[in-house]
Formats: structure tokens, sequence, C-alpha cells
């Protein structure tokens, strides 16, 4: 169903997983579709396939994030939908933590998810539909991922105060914390066959469900955000892991 005909969408990190499968979905309902990524030659292979328009802009950048809202208003004008999806990983033991590993996880994932929302307000049409992709570690206690959930929790935190102060002009803000999902993360660790599925097993042992989610059903929840729908819903956080947190 075209429930987002009519709708201008920008979706950040839309070449691929997560992101890439959103646009599918938005498009899918009808939106005009928006995707950014570092990678000039990727980005543009991803909209060509997608139909989407393809903007090169990197997230850890403010000065990035405020040429490509200026880019995007001399274009578009005002947006309905901005999903703020852009993120990095990053393992490592407290004790064992670097600067840089610190710097460039909040620097993509906190600050630079701050910092896109703050650019791009004045371009949301009232009514609009923000979404972040936050994660269920920000719930969490997982060792080694000190740093990655930090991120996210601050990114959940930022979502709440942001629907509050947006509110009167109608627009919601809400959030998406996918636990384990496939998505071609896995074919670029150099694995064979047999090692990917022995990864995949160890991580859904840990999920009552017991399986991965799916990119495409995380893109469903993200147009199901920006639609009539969910229309007095705002600051809410879907966690979607088959259970993993309530198992943890």
């Amino acid at each position: 169903m075209k429930n987002l005909e009519n709708k201008i969408a920008l979706i950040t990190g839309g070449n691929s997983g997560i992101g890439y499968a959103t646009a599918k979905e938005l498009i899918a309902q009808g939106a005009t579709v928006i995707i950014t990524g570092r990678r000039k030659e990727a980005v543009d292979a991803a909209a060509a396939a997608l139909g989407a328009f393809p903007f090169t802009a990197d997230q850890s950048s403010v000065a990035a994030i405020e040429q490509l809202a200026a880019d995007i208003k001399e274009q578009f004008g005002k947006i309905d939908i901005l999903f703020i999806n852009a993120g990095i990983v990053g393992s490592t033991s407290i004790e064992m933590a670097t600067e840089a590993l610190f710097d460039n996880v909040m620097a993509v994932n906190f600050k630079g998810a701050y910092f896109t929302l703050s650019r791009f307000i004045p371009l949301l049409k009232d009514g609009a539909s923000v979404v972040f992709l936050s994660s269920n570690t920000a719930s969490m206690n997982t060792a080694n991922a000190s740093i990655y959930s930090s991120s996210k929790a601050g990114l959940n935190a930022i979502m709440k105060i942001a629907a509050l102060e947006l509110a009167p002009r109608g627009i919601r803000v809400n959030a998406v914390s996918p636990g384990p999902t496939e998505t071609e993360i896995f074919n670029k660790m150099g694995l064979d066959e047999t090692g990917i599925q022995s990864i995949k097993n160890h991580v859904t042992d840990k999920v009552p469900l017991a399986k991965m989610g799916r990119a495409q059903d995380v893109g469903k929840m993200v147009a199901y955000f920006c639609g009539e729908a969910s229309g007095f819903i705002t600051g809410a956080e879907i966690v979607m892991d088959g259970g993993m947190s309530l198992a943890n």
C-alpha cells in the first residue's frame, strides 16, 4: 500500500544493511527517498538500484552534515521523514579502550546523530517523523561493548528529549532497537559458509526465538513509525531482538 505517497524521506547510511532495506520499504510505500553515505561509489550504486537520490556525506563531520542540510534544502525544500541510521560498531574492554576508538564510535553514533537531527530540524515539515536506529545493547550489559552501548544509550536519551521539544510542531521522534540482524556484514568478514554459520549459531543461541532478525523487518517498523498508524506515538523505543534482551 502507498501509505507514504508524496512524502520525502532522508536516510543516513542508506547504501547498505538496514538503511538500504528501509529505503526499499519506504519507496515501496510511495515515498521519495534520499540516501546518504560516506563512500560515493557505494551510495551512487545503491541509489541507482533503489530508485533513490544519492548524496555523499560523513555523519561524523558537523561541517558535512551542515553542507548536506544546505544541499537538501536547495534541491528538495523540506522533508517529511528523517531516519538517522548511520552507525559503526566498536568492541573492546574498558581496560584496553583507546581514545581513537572511543572518539570514532562516538563521533558517528552519538555526535553525528545528534547534529544530524539538530541541523535538519529546520527542514522538517510540521507533523514530520524522525526515527533513530538504536540497538538492544543500549539497555543490556555486555562485556566489551561499553563504548558502542553507551553511544546508543545516549541516542535514546536524545530521542526522548527531542520528542518533547518537537511535539509542539507535531513532529514525532522514536527509535528502533534491533538485536542481531542479518546483513551483508557477514559476507565481509572473509569467512567461508561454515564460519559464517558458526557465528550465526552462536548468536542465535542467545535469542529466545532462536533466529536472527531481518533487515527488511526493521525497515517495516521504521515505515510504521513514519505513517498515520503511529500518529499518537512519540518518544518510544521498539526493541526488535527476538527476546534477547529479556534473557540477558
